[in-house]
């Protein structure tokens, strides 16, 4: 992933560097374990482990003649051990996978961790947020059209509820990939015991795959990227909301604009959501993993490498992006610029048609058919609808066949937005 959505701590974990610390914990792991099972000579892992490095020019040096990046691993490192007896418990009874495979279940946990980190801290934003607007009234939505009031709190409840499952579906995929194997070329524990594996996993906090084929089954990581684009699609919906509530002509909300910031190099009057349209944009490429990851599972009967292409590019990135777009959105809430006016000035648009359903109730239970009355209300709804001078309550209060069936107190009574938040408290309790 290029530097600019790239944040120093993910950076760190999918680093070379890093990856091969991985790589290096896991044979150091295996060889603690069998020195502990006598297989290799007491004393060797503390030698080994004091000595063993990796010169990551030097192991990029012999992989052009080996073509294999474990097989120069493993010669750049046994250089390093000065004792040559020693290097030959090095990769003792391993194949290429397990160490590969279980050091890959490493830097998943590691990532995992800072992007659950961020998105529990960019619910508790939202969640606090949600409770300052808990009860400021705004319009409704559906189709993209004004429907009933609701409460611009309500609106950043549903995000907290679904970043709740976002948060449990990433933790479950994240548990199920924190396993590792030391079953050799085959999965068979040929070349090491299982007690080996069992020990290796304990030491590095990694559970056991119960099974394995020379590889761990690649729909455990499938689930991994199909998480992330979920929590993506999420902040997706979110970034697209925003946009449509600072549209000009709506404005109820607005990202931060920095001093010196500019909107556009021809218009200076332009504030535009920026954040908003880069993090719709970044959930495309997210989203766009899950494909490959999927098709990394149907494998050559127990193991082939046309996955290893796609992991070094897929979940680097895909973690990396997931990361950036959590900590960007956390600072786009926390600095949201709330316009609780705009929002009023939009429910009442052309005389507050969109109390008509309340409107239709009472005629209704007045006495009016159901039909009669919908016919009614419609036909002053949509003479005020988008008109510039159109005024819904003043239309219906010149209509002799309302103002004989309903009452003044009850007609105005039908335009009082409290009746929709009333419960709004009931849903918030369900988050306390």
């Amino acid at each position: 992933m290029i530097d600019r959505y790239t944040l120093p701590e993910m950076a760190t974990v999918w680093a070379d560097d890093s990856r091969l610390s991985h790589w290096l914990a896991v044979e150091l792991a295996v060889m603690n374990a069998q020195e502990a099972m006598g297989t290799v000579p007491a004393g060797t892992h503390a030698r080994v482990s004091g000595a063993a490095s990796v010169d990551i020019d030097r192991m990029l040096a012999i992989e052009k003649e080996t073509h294999h990046d474990v097989i120069a691993f493993l010669t750049a490192v046994g250089e390093t051990i000065p004792n040559e007896a020693d290097r030959r418990w090095l990769h003792l009874g391993m194949t290429s996978s397990d160490l590969v495979d279980t050091a890959l279940s490493l830097q998943i946990k590691q990532a995992g961790e800072l992007v659950c980190q961020v998105l529990a801290t960019l619910r508790q934003t939202i969640w606090q947020r949600a409770v300052e607007h808990q009860h400021t009234p705004c319009i409704g939505r559906s189709h993209g059209i004004h429907g009933e009031p609701i409460s611009f709190g309500l609106k950043l409840l549903t995000w907290v509820d679904e970043l709740d499952r976002a948060q449990q579906r990433l933790a479950h995929a994240l548990e199920e990939a924190r396993v590792g194997q030391i079953s050799g070329a085959m999965g068979t524990y040929a070349g090491s015991p299982p007690e080996v594996e069992a020990k290796v996993c304990e030491s590095l906090g990694l559970n056991p795959a119960k099974t394995s084929t020379q590889v761990i089954g690649r729909d455990i990581h499938a689930q991994v990227v199909w998480a992330l684009a979920s929590v993506a699609a999420s902040v997706e919906r979110f970034s697209v909301e925003l946009r449509h509530l600072q549209r000009t002509e709506v404005l109820e909300v607005e990202e931060a604009f920095a001093k010196g910031q500019k909107g556009s190099s021809a218009m200076p009057h332009k504030r535009n959501p920026i954040s908003g349209e880069n993090l719709t944009g970044l959930s495309r490429l997210i989203r766009s993993a899950v494909v490959p990851a999927l098709e990394n599972v149907a494998l050559w009967h127990e193991r082939d490498i046309s996955h290893s292409s796609v992991e070094r590019v897929m979940f680097p990135d895909a973690f990396i992006l997931t990361h950036y777009m959590l900590v960007r959105l956390n600072r786009v809430m926390a600095n949201l610029q709330v316009f609780p006016s705009n929002m009023r000035r939009n429910m009442t648009l052309y005389g507050g048609v969109i109390f008509s359903q309340r409107v239709l109730l009472a005629l209704v239970d007045a006495g009016l058919t159901r039909e009669d009355a919908y016919k009614l209300v419609q036909t002053h709804a949509h003479a005020a609808w988008n008109t510039e001078s159109g005024d819904f309550k003043a239309s219906l209060m010149a209509d002799e066949q309302v103002t004989q069936t309903l009452s003044t107190e009850k007609l105005a009574a039908c335009f009082d937005e409290t009746v929709f938040l009333a419960h709004v408290d009931t849903i918030f309790a369900r988050f306390e």
